[in-house]
């Protein structure tokens, strides 16, 4: 029968915490002071996911009977919540990047996807900041920039704001382009300690 000590053996490194991680936003040439927005935004970004994967479902009938093939990959967009500082770094360069795809006063704007699109990265981190799991979103762009709710009755509270982001694809450190990411995780045997295979 298992018990609690069984238990806490297999959860390795004491589990992996939701509160422990880091976005990385990179901003394309265009916006100004992007390299300093993006390192701001790593102390700024609130909330973020590690992304879903979904392969759609193809059915096909025979006699009456459904029969599933695998069908195409899609990729759901990618959702960050920022804090909002009186400096408004974050929410002015996004606007300055949304500006530069289609122009708030007139319908031009950059045509090239290599203007706009940038990599985007997010990262899973153990409790003493070992980076333990990255996605890289590919070619990524912000569609969704969120109001933000003013309010005589709202005291205490810092503003917020989710910007919503599409993307070609992502990838992982075990899929695809990035496989191969370090990670410090070891598992103790009676025979000794071993790196996890990942």
């Amino acid at each position: 029968m298992a018990n609690l000590s069984d238990f806490k053996a297999q959860m390795i490194g004491g589990g992996a915490r939701a509160n422990q991680f880091r976005v990385d936003l990179s901003f394309p040439n265009f916006v100004t002071a992007g390299t300093l927005v993006g390192i701001n935004a790593q102390f700024m970004c609130k909330a973020a996911q590690l992304p879903q994967s979904t392969i759609d479902n193809t059915p096909v009938f025979y006699r009456g009977r459904q029969v599933n093939f695998a069908g195409e990959r899609t990729f759901a967009p990618w959702t960050v919540s920022v804090y909002n500082d009186t400096t408004f770094a974050v929410r002015n360069a996004l606007e300055r990047w949304s500006d530069g795809i289609m122009n708030h006063t007139a319908t031009n704007g950059r045509t090239n996807p290599g203007d706009y699109q940038v990599d985007l990265l997010v990262t899973q981190l153990d409790r003493n900041g070992a980076a333990i799991k990255s996605y890289t979103f590919r070619d990524a762009y912000p569609t969704v920039i969120s109001p933000i709710q003013l309010d005589y009755e709202t005291n205490n509270v810092i503003e917020m704001f989710d910007v919503e982001w599409t993307y070609n694809y992502w990838t992982s450190n075990t899929t695809g382009a990035g496989s191969g990411f370090g990670v410090n995780v070891a598992v103790d045997t009676p025979i000794g300690t071993f790196p996890l295979p990942f």
